[in-house]
């Protein structure tokens, strides 16, 4: 056998295994399963793992903006008119947060920790100074006071200290004070026969430079897919649940569609309208109901127990995926998906956040109160909104590129046998070339080896013999008997 018949057959032999090996591979998912194991490891909250550092002091930025609503018809609401607000903001703050007292539980399955957060104003992201720019909006104690005292002995007593401390159903105050904090003079007196009531009042007082308590999350260590809570990595068609304490629960988000954020494959999550519904919408939400009789509509959540049973109620900025009812009751309200719409980008391989906007709008729930003649203007129950917040995330540029990386080594890796695939394709094409070659360079062999030759006499031929006669041509024994008779010698 010839080296070039060899070289053929070593090459159909190759062929063969690396098609029948990366086929088998790739049906098995050896490589994928091994990757996503990989994976499971890196993607546990443990000490070591790629994702614990990060999850402890997060590197991308957060910016939290805070939208704030000004009453520009007081007067001519406390007299019965629709009410006029104008939106004012964003007053941008960047938000600092680290993980503080982790400590590892339950068998390394749970881990603790308090979630510390610190605000620092940006003056180049926002419209103007908090410390300077005045809002009026709801005089949220005196409405929180009102409500604890309705109807009782107490409530001529506490409508005698606003009267005479010139506390309003409505007060002017700076953003700075809304946000994080002022003396409220009702409270004061309040608080003097009732130390568990605190004087001071901000929608975000205490909240810079400290945490919200101490909050336990999942490791993933017994199933990498408790870790972070996320457990719909590659099904659409599951819901993420996330703990909201603006909202003092925890909400689900469902599957919008597939996008891209700086290179990096994602699927967006966003909440239903289902998650807000009323009652009678979705009767999985009256448990989330306060009392039922406190059951509001579609759009609005009761969170009194979260704000020491201040009528506080939560939505979506400007009532978006609310009743149309409480969009028509305001002036000034106009929800529109891309600026008041929460959401999650979330990469489907590794888990990581790519992108996230938390929206939710604080509203007051305002109406007549037993006890308050001067709440008898109002003429009907009214959600009046006070000021939406929008934190956002966005990762940042060094980590985008590691993820890019890695999703780039699970590409390579998970479809690897593809590749084997690919190669033993190459080769079978290699194959069949030289095969076809060397069966056309045995076919001319052959032609060559049995094609009959022709003989031609030449006149010019100087044999030294020649035939005797025409006749013996003829003969049937000639070449075996041939007569031959010496040429004539041209000098005799």
């Amino acid at each position: 056998m010839s080296r070039k018949s060899c070289a053929v057959y070593v090459v159909g032999i190759v062929c063969a295994s690396l098609l029948v090996l990366g086929i088998g591979l790739y049906v098995a998912r050896v490589f994928r399963t091994v990757m996503h194991n990989r994976l499971k490891k890196e993607i546990v909250l443990v000490e070591g793992s790629r994702v614990f550092d990060s999850w402890k002091s997060p590197p991308p930025p957060v910016y939290m903006e805070y939208f704030f609503f000004n009453v520009t018809n007081l007067d001519e609401f406390l007299g019965g008119a629709k009410p006029v607000l104008k939106q004012v903001g964003p007053y941008t703050y960047r938000e600092y947060r680290y993980k503080d007292n982790v400590s590892m539980v339950e068998n390394d399955t749970m881990v603790s920790a308090y979630n510390v957060k610190s605000f620092v104003f940006l003056r180049d992201k926002s419209v103007g100074d908090p410390a300077v720019d005045n809002i009026t909006t709801v005089n949220i104690p005196a409405w929180a006071v009102m409500k604890k005292v309705e109807a009782s002995y107490k409530s001529f007593l506490v409508s005698l200290w606003m009267n005479s401390m010139g506390s309003g159903l409505f007060t002017t105050r700076t953003v700075d004070e809304l946000l994080w904090g002022y003396e409220d003079p009702l409270l004061a007196r309040v608080s003097a026969t009732s130390p568990d009531v605190d004087k001071m009042f901000g929608l975000m007082y205490k909240k810079n430079g400290t945490d919200d308590g101490e909050f336990l999350y999942h490791t993933g260590v017994q199933n990498y897919l408790d870790y972070g809570r996320v457990k719909t990595w590659k099904d659409k068609n599951e819901r993420i649940y996330i703990f909201t304490p603006d909202l003092c629960r925890s909400i689900y988000m469902e599957f919008e569609k597939e996008l891209e954020v700086k290179g990096i494959p994602a699927y967006r999550f966003t909440p239903p309208r289902s998650v807000l519904a009323s009652k009678e919408e979705n009767p999985a939400n009256e448990g989330f109901c306060v009392t039922p009789r406190e059951c509001l509509g579609t759009g609005l959540l009761k969170v009194s127990p979260c704000r020491k049973g201040a009528p506080v109620v939560a939505s979506f900025p400007h009532f978006y995926l609310a009743d149309d009812k409480y969009v028509a009751d305001i002036e000034g309200m106009r929800p529109q998906r891309e600026h008041h719409q929460t959401f999650l980008d979330l990469n489907p391989t590794t888990g990581v956040i790519v992108r996230a906007n938390k929206r939710a709008q604080i509203n007051v729930l305002i109406g007549k109160v037993a006890g308050f003649p001067k709440t008898r203007a109002i003429v009907n129950d009214t959600v009046f909104p006070v000021m939406f917040l929008n934190e956002s995330v966005v990762i940042d540029d060094a980590s985008a590129a590691r993820v890019q990386k890695l999703l780039l080594i699970v590409n390579v890796v998970s479809n690897f046998p593809l590749i084997i695939v690919g190669l033993g394709g190459i080769l079978l094409i290699i194959f069949i070339i030289l095969m076809a070659r060397a069966h056309n360079q045995k076919n001319e062999v052959k032609r060559i080896v049995f094609t009959k030759p022709s003989y031609t006499t030449s006149t010019e031929d100087d044999t030294s013999y020649s035939p005797v006669s025409d006749k013996e041509k003829d003969d049937p024994q000639n070449g075996t008997f041939i007569g031959l008779t010496p040429k004539a010698d041209p000098q005799a």
